[in-house]
């Protein structure tokens, strides 16, 4: 849910702004399928990027990472 004067990330931007090479593999397979699942694979455990990457491409985006006050430590 959206901060009000905010918008969501939405799944996978990053990815498809930099133009990776394993969304693009991704782009050419129908969601749910074994095949979308593979390369969804490679994301999940072998991601050619960094968090360090995806982080300053937030930043230069204009996202915030935000939490509720009182939750987590």
């Amino acid at each position: 849910m959206a901060i009000p004067g905010y918008t969501d990330y939405k799944r996978r931007e990053y990815c498809k702004d930099i133009k990776c090479p394993i969304q693009k593999l991704l782009d050419q397979t129908s969601e749910g399928t074994p095949d979308s699942e593979e390369v969804r694979g490679i994301c999940k455990s072998d991601c050619i990027h960094t968090t360090y990457e995806f982080h300053h491409w937030l930043i230069q985006h204009g996202y915030e990472v935000v939490r509720r006050a009182g939750t987590g430590n």
